[in-house]
């Protein structure tokens, strides 16, 4: 029986106009310095990394700005993310589309995969710009590998194909070493520099 809430988030609060009025300002900051810059329309966390630092968000459809944006669910950990990229320059996306084309059992479970993106995206809310339009290339074209693998992270096994087949190829990213006490480290470095 799958977890109907694997990540945990069902007790994040959406509410408030940016989508961050629910999230932790602790995990904020974490995701601060893992992209350099502030989050933008952050709903909640949508999955941790074993070391306890946020490594996908869940975002709001509609940024702070106005911008519609589709990538509900967005990897944030750099070392999830250099993983991934890895993947995506040794042409996994590509054969993965390949694959789409041959087998209508894989290319059916990926149009369920782009049907449950909508249906969490719209949970958050309607942005007509971007009806219908999921991410990653979903259904039917793998187009970013970040998105897939931030989907099966979030959603737990079983609903993504191509995103749990690439999180299965990925050496553990968060091993040799804890991300959350490398950003101890680099925050005590940081504040002695400073001093």
């Amino acid at each position: 029986m799958t977890d109907p809430d694997p990540a945990g988030t069902a007790d994040l609060s959406v509410d408030g106009t940016d989508g961050t009025d629910g999230v932790d300002p602790a995990d904020l900051e974490a995701v601060h310095r893992q992209l350099g810059r502030p989050p933008r329309g952050v709903a909640a966390v949508a999955h941790r990394c074993p070391c306890g630092e946020p490594d996908v968000l869940r975002t709001q459809p509609r940024l702070p700005d106005g911008t519609p944006f589709p990538t509900t669910y967005y990897a944030t950990c750099p070392r999830l993310t250099g993983a991934v990229s890895t993947l995506e320059t040794a042409g996994t996306m590509r054969t993965m589309t390949e694959r789409l084309a041959d087998d209508e059992q894989l290319a059916a479970a990926y149009a369920r995969a782009h049907e449950a993106y909508l249906a969490s995206r719209a949970e958050l809310g309607d942005v007509p710009e971007i009806h219908g339009v999921s991410a990653g290339g979903m259904p039917t074209r793998v187009k970013c590998l970040h998105v897939l693998v931030a989907h099966s992270l979030a959603a737990g096994p079983g609903v993504n194909p191509l995103g749990d087949e690439a999180l299965e190829m990925l050496e553990p990213w968060w091993q040799p070493f804890s991300c959350a006490d490398q950003h101890r480290r680099d925050d005590t470095s940081d504040e002695q520099a400073q001093r």
